[in-house]
């Protein structure tokens, strides 16, 4: 059928359905619906539109469990704007699937266990597992428009207990394959809780939101587009197990597990940490690099969400620890100071919140990142001027180090201080970093250097000098835990204009603040760079690991900011390798696993810098290693994601010597291939 066929017969539906809630539900034919530049929906022919009102919600009104153990769940299926939507896809564009859990928590327990559960073989081992599941062979009942009864077949125990939290989870998929709209917003889920005895909920599961997890995952997604934590625990609890590999799929140990990734200790002895899922797929998480230090559990066990249980980590048990620390043999003491574990009762004797050192054995103190010691009494950079920034002219630097609490420290005591010099802004073309630590202080630790480095006589517009470096502190100096820490300086960076011409900074492209949505203090060489002012000084076209490839490697790799920002976050899904040299060793990018969507240029991008055209007098990247050489300044940036040979072929094609690349003619923001519209989701 044809999909003008299809409006036409899916319309006369709707009309009768108008008819019948009101007419004025209805958009006219001029209104469209607020989605987002980053939905399909938004680029859709209104028309189509209106007529389909893409998008889901699913909201459970009420549940219930009758005295013969019946679980009946009453819910709720709209659009983004209220309007019913048919289960069936026959009164309203869609047919939408919808699936059920029930589960409860025992007395005195903290977790769910599921009524409704299957029964997995494994036709590897032969082993059998009763997993939490969604409810099979129950029954819809129609109450309303939008407004369904679902009747599981699965009942509760004729004991259950009525005063217990009991929950219902749903999660529901709407299909507008057939109009070309399937998009992130046609799933949603919901939980319901209560207390079959009509008393207070008071007992919850509220221990890590949604959106903590989103600041990776874009959004937290699996199994069918399961989305939220809420509904992920009632089915990952402590009573389901891969039957496959024998390994738990309760909540905090796979969570703890998969993030831990290549760092757990059985990976790094030689055992992959792998499930296996449905259709006998192997999920093998033994690659996995967590973008933020393991180490600090309030990235995800954030303090500041309103979640009832956020301080939950600061109660040991042996599955939650053990999960990280899996060498551990809590039976024999093994790797445990030699102290069998058998309950989680003593676990908190040793392992207290928090201590008064340190690096100890409380749950906060062993988990301590050293450079975020409260110990290190900081290094704070000010740049206060530059003089002699003129063309021809060797520039001076005015500029403090200090503590954090405003004392000066001398510059003998830093292990390195450096000032980088780059130019010009418009697209630095090259840089100098000059050793500055005999630099002359006076007694208020204002300290001036004057680079050996000539500005060229021909230089035009604005330049930029970045100071960067550390001191090595001594944390528990004298005892047997003593450690050395590089206590580093935030970035500072300064433009001046070298022609007299007005100051102009660097474009900005992307925001630090966006970086640690996932990497939560990102700081690279030795925690010299922490700020992206101060990383795109020599990571400029220009650049590329020659100085630092063995020449068996070569030919040389870009390390241009935005191709190798790209290609690293590319990592899996790269079509051919990405490998950067640095001073000591091969850096292989191939294995990185990008949480979240790689449709989604704004988790990075701000101020619309992902959107073509880019701005004029942008240097062309230099770049031995991959399919073309020199790249365009928008080829570099797209064939970051697009490596395939074919998607170099279209940049090449449409690239002239003359006149430059021509991307933004199908490409351009208002085009209909533009970038943010070919990355709608």
């Amino acid at each position: 059928m044809s999909l003008l066929s299809n409006l036409g017969s899916r319309f006369r539906t709707v009309i009768a359905l108008v008819a019948v809630i009101g007419a004025a539900i209805l958009l006219s034919s001029s209104e469209k619906p607020a989605y987002t530049e980053q939905v399909k929906a938004f680029y859709a022919d209104p028309s189509l539109v209106n007529f389909v009102r893409p998008g889901l919600l699913i909201k459970i009104l009420s549940a219930s469990i009758e005295s013969d153990g019946t679980i009946k769940a009453r819910f709720k299926l709209t659009d983004p704007r209220g309007l019913p939507l048919d289960m069936d896809g026959v009164t309203t564009p869609g047919p939408i699937s919808v699936r059920l859990v029930a589960a409860y928590i025992p007395k005195g327990q903290a977790q769910y266990v599921a009524y409704t559960t299957r029964v997995q073989t494994s036709p590897i081992t032969g082993v059998s597992a009763t997993q939490a599941h969604y409810d099979v062979g129950g029954a819809f009942t129609k109450v309303a428009e939008g407004e369904y009864v679902y009747t599981f077949r699965t009942k509760a125990p004729a004991d259950f207990d009525r005063s217990a939290t009991h929950a219902i989870g749903a999660w529901a998929a709407r299909n507008l394959a057939e109009f070309d709209l399937q998009s992130i917003i046609n799933y949603d889920d919901d939980v319901y809780t209560w207390v079959p005895d009509g008393s207070r909920v008071t007992v919850v599961r509220d221990v890590i939101r949604t959106e903590t997890c989103n600041k990776c995952h874009d959004p937290l997604s699996a199994h069918d587009n399961r989305r939220s934590m809420q509904l992920c625990v009632l089915c990952h609890t402590p009573q389901t197990i891969d039957p496959d590999t024998g390994e738990s799929m309760d909540m905090p140990v796979l969570t703890h597990r998969i993030h831990m990734g290549s760092s757990l200790p059985s990976v790094r002895a030689g055992k992959p940490y792998r499930v296996v899922g449905f259709q006998q797929r192997v999920f093998d998480y033994s690659t996995v690099v967590f973008p933020a230090d393991a180490r600090n559990c309030t990235f995800c066990h954030e303090q500041n969400t309103g979640a009832a249980q956020a301080n939950a980590f600061l109660k040991p048990s042996r599955a939650a620890c053990g999960s990280c620390h899996d060498n551990v043999n809590f039976q024999t003491g093994e790797n445990h100071a030699n102290l069998p574990q058998l309950s989680d009762n003593m676990c908190g004797t040793c392992h207290v919140p928090q201590g008064e050192l340190e690096f100890d054995l409380s749950i906060l103190g062993a988990h301590t990142i050293p450079r975020f010691s409260r110990d290190l009494p900081g290094v704070v950079f000010e740049i206060l001027r530059v003089t002699d920034g003129s063309a021809g002219k060797r520039p001076t630097v005015t500029f403090t180090v200090k503590e954090r609490s405003g004392k000066p420290i001398p510059l003998s005591e830093m292990s390195r201080l450096a000032l980088v010099l780059a130019g010009p802004t418009t697209d630095y073309s090259s840089y100098v970093s000059e050793d500055a630590l005999r630099s002359s202080c006076g007694p208020d630790g204002t300290c001036t250097y004057t680079f050996n480095y000539t500005i060229p006589a021909t230089a035009k517009g604005t330049y930029a000098i970045g100071i960067e470096g550390y001191r090595t502190m001594y944390l528990l100096a004298g005892t047997r835990r003593e450690r050395s820490v590089r206590d580093a300086g935030a970035n500072k960076v300064v433009y001046f204009s070298v022609d007299g011409s007005p100051v102009a900074p660097r474009r900005e492209v992307v925001s630090l603040a966006k970086c640690n949505n996932c990497h939560f203090s990102l700081s690279l060489h030795g925690d010299n760079r922490n700020r992206i002012e101060q990383c795109v000084l020599c990571h400029n076209p220009t650049m590329t690991d020659r100085s630092t490839r063995p020449a068996a490697l070569l030919p040389a790799q870009t390390i241009d900011m935005r191709h190798m920002v790209h290609r690293i976050h590319l990592g899996e899904h790269n079509e051919y390798e990405y490998t950067i040299h640095g001073r000591t060793r091969l850096y292989d990018y191939s294995y990185v696993r990008y949480p979240g969507d790689l449709r989604s240029c704004d988790r990075c991008h701000v101020n619309g810098s992902e959107n073509l055209p880019l701005r004029a007098g942008l240097l062309p990247v230099t770049s031995p290693r991959t399919l073309i050489d020199p790249m365009g300044p928008a080829t570099a940036a797209c064939l970051g994601c697009h490596t395939s040979v074919a998607a170099a072929a279209h940049a090449l094609t449409n690239t002239s010597d003359k006149l430059g690349e021509a991307c933004a003619a199908c490409h351009g923001a208002n085009s209909e291939f533009s970038v943010r519209r070919v990355h709608a989701r």
